[in-house]
Formats: structure tokens, sequence, C-alpha cells
């Protein structure tokens, strides 16, 4: 059976396989699996079979870009004839009328959806639990999968599904990639059509995780509506930057993280690049610029909730944060301009700046929900500081796989570029993939 979204596309183009055959053995897999894992959500076991007939049936099938393809959607966008719980007690059970756009492109272009995955509550956090459950990572139980996309990479990760969508608003894509092993891609302001009701003031955006480059690149190029994102080409000799400094000033990087990084610079030399050792200009001020539109984004999410009373308590507190800052006028776009500014200026010498996607390993899958609001914010910024810049800017930037721990985790680099860039990250990531090809699930789910 075909594993990556590029052969399962293929084969069901080629009539060598069939969308529900597919669709089946995914639905088998989650089944098996996901009851240890704690990925979906839904399973939408019968309205997926039903898709996956109506793509075998479909005239044009054999120009379909995912024909066929299982792929799972985040719980935090519209599906139809699905509730979107956002992690949310306080959530509307009731089924969704429309599709969100992105979810719209991927049923045009053959994709069958299997299920949603789970987040923590309005995908404020960087673990995966809520009042549904906890998510645990595939690679170990015992760790969180990261968030808030965390349920998405969980089930690409147990190999439930080949590739799944995504968000990130303070870095809800690249985190659970890194924690999983995966490619997770966060492209540019504008690339994809995006959340809603404000996007964190323009810091979240749709993407796309998935155990290659090229499956992740398909995908992002159907929900981006643009089909040469999916083609990487050689990516010439570049002028990279390599960084292991975090932005959070006294917090430090654990060693085997700064060395994933610092090794991909150096094969990426090897290749013929030019690669030197640059920091970026980070500054004190983004902090700020950046929770302001984070706890403010979350008091408009929480405002669409059906009952905001059954709000988590670290939910409650982050969002009166927000309501605050809106109160007092803010954001203003003077933060997240003066940081363009000064990443522009730093790119101007730079073509992809390469720094550790994490600090650190993975936080312990718990119940995080139970905990207070500042032991969250504690534990995400000491594990995954390095994100979140990138969304303030409203830059591309790329997790990608790079290497095993000695405990047995993944390591991860993040790949950044100027706006524009999704293309040409995507390339330097293929020619990583080629020189230092990664396993693709977690160790037990590998496939045959």
């Amino acid at each position: 059976m075909p594993d990556t979204v590029v052969e399962i596309a293929a084969a069901v183009r080629a009539g060598q396989l069939t969308a529900r055959a597919a669709t089946e053995a995914a639905l088998a897999r989650v089944a098996e699996r996901d009851q240890r894992i704690g990925a979906f959500q839904v399973v939408r076991t019968a309205a997926a079979l039903a898709e996956a007939d109506a793509v075998d049936q479909r005239s044009d099938r054999a120009t379909l870009p995912l024909a066929g393809v299982p792929i799972a959607i985040k719980d935090n966008v519209p599906v139809s004839g699905e509730p979107m719980r956002v992690g949310s007690a306080g959530s509307d059970p009731t089924a969704q009328e429309s599709d969100h756009e992105i979810v719209r492109r991927l049923r045009g272009a053959g994709a069958v959806i299997v299920g949603l995955t789970r987040v923590p509550e309005l995908c404020v956090f960087g673990a995966t639990d809520s009042t549904f459950g906890i998510t645990r990572n595939p690679w170990d139980v015992d760790r969180t999968p990261g968030g808030s996309s965390g349920g998405s990479a969980a089930a690409v990760s147990a190999g439930m599904v080949a590739a799944a969508h995504g968000n990130d608003g303070m870095g809800s894509i690249r985190i659970p990639a890194a924690c999983c092993g995966l490619v997770g891609l966060k492209p540019g302001l504008g690339v994809v059509p995006a959340l809603g009701n404000g996007s964190w003031f323009g810091m979240a955006e749709n993407g796309s995780l998935a155990t290659t480059v090229a499956d992740c690149a398909l995908v992002l190029s159907v929900m981006a509506g643009r089909p040469e994102l999916a083609e990487t080409a050689d990516p010439g000799r570049l002028r990279i930057a390599v960084s292991t400094r975090n932005p959070l000033a006294g917090v430090p990087v654990e060693a085997s993280w700064a060395a994933g990084a610092r090794d991909t610079a150096d094969a990426l030399r090897d290749a013929g690049h030019a690669v030197r050792r640059a920091d970026p200009p980070y500054g004190q001020r983004i902090g700020p610029s950046a929770i302001v539109r984070w706890t403010a984004g979350t008091e408009l999410e929480a405002r669409l909730l059906a009952d905001r009373t059954l709000l988590e308590t670290r939910i409650r507190r982050h969002a009166a944060l927000g309501r605050l800052a809106l109160r007092a006028g803010l954001p203003k776009p003077r933060g997240r301009e003066r940081w363009q500014r000064r990443a522009e200026a730093f790119f101007a010498g730079h073509d992809v700046l390469i720094t550790p996607t994490l600090a650190r390993s993975p936080i312990p899958a718990i119940a995080w929900s139970e905990r207070g609001w500042l032991a969250n914010v504690v534990a995400d910024t000491r594990y995954a500081p390095f994100p979140a810049p990138w969304n303030l800017a409203g830059w591309p930037a790329l997790a990608l796989p790079a290497g095993v721990g000695a405990d047995g985790m993944p390591r991860s680099v993040q790949l950044v570029a100027r706006p524009g860039g999704e293309a040409l990250l995507l390339s330097v990531a293929a020619q990583l993939e080629s020189l230092r090809p990664w396993p693709r699930t977690a160790p037990d789910y590998a496939p045959d």
C-alpha cells in the first residue's frame, strides 16, 4: 500500500488504488492506534468512506493532485457536517454548515477528510490537552506532541494519515512538527486563506504537516491554490545564517538542540552554500508585541463561544489580559513594523536563517489545562521560544527533522526566509532531506 501523499495520489490517479481502499486503510490505522495516542476529536468513518466513493466516481480523478489521499483537519476550522469544538467545553456542539476555504480546496483536489484532530482550548498553549483528553506523542507517550496542532502531528507521526492540516499563531505547526519528527511549514501572510476573526491580528496562518518535504509541499500548494509550490527546485548557492541564540535572553538552549542546528548548517556548507554564524536582532520588544496579539486574539475567540463561562481557568486569565489590551487600544502596528524592519536589514545579507526549532525536548503529556496560567506560559516559553518571532513578522518558516537525540526524541531545525520565500524553504528542505534522510514516523509506527 502506498504510504506517502505523493504515492497515494499517483496510485489513485492511475487506477492502481481506489480512494476507498486508501481511506479504509487509514481508518483501520486510526482504530488500531488512536486509543493510545488520542489524536482525533472526531473520526468521520461513514462520511469519509462516502467521500472516498465520490472521488472514485469523479470524471476528473486522473487530474486530481490529492486524489484519494486521507487527510486530517485541525479542529479549529469549519468542516461541514461536523462540530468545531476548538478544544473547549464552551464551544457550540452543533454541526458546521459549510467548509472553510482550505477544506473546500482540499476536497476539490480529491482529498478525503478522515477526521478532526484535537487541540488545546482555543489553540492557546504548546501542549495538546483539554476537557476532551490528553494527546500523546507517538515517539514517547509520556511526552506531549506539542501544540496547538498536536493532534494533527500525532496522527501523522503515528502513521494514521500521511499528512494533516495545521495552523500556527505562535509556533503551532512548527512546535508539533519538531516534537514529532515531521516537516511543518507556516507560510507567510496571505499565502493561504487564514482563520478569520483577525487570526490573532495577522499572526496565525494555515499550513501543512507531513513526513516528507514533497508531501508537505503538495498539500500546501493545494491550500494556497499555487500548484508551483509542489515542485521543489535546486536552491542554488545561498547565503545562510545559523543562530542558536535564544530569542528570550537568559533562557538556555539544550546542547543537542543547538548541535542539530550547527550540524544542519555544516551539511549545507558541504553542499556548497555560504554559511556563517549570525544572530537575528530580536530585541526585547518582540515579546510584548507578540503577547499582546496572542492574548487579545484569544479574547476575540472567546467572544465567539456559546458559553465562555466554561473556559478553563488558564484561558480565562489569558483572555482577561487580552481584554485589557483591547481596552487600551492595543495592539498597535508599530511593534510588528519595527521588528519587520530589523529582520529585513538582517536578511539583506542572508537568504535563509537556521535556528533550532525548540530549546529542549517536549514537555510531559499531562493535564496542563488543570495548571495555572503562569505555569503554562513558563513551560511553553522554556521549551519553544524560537518560532514566535516569525509569527510576529508574518514571514514563512519551516520545521525540519534534524536527527534523534540521546533521549530518543527527534531533533528539529527551523528554516526562515523573507516574505515570498515558501518555495525557497521547501527547496532547501528537500536538499537536506536528500543529504540526511530521517525516520518518517515514530519508531513503533514505521510503515511496512
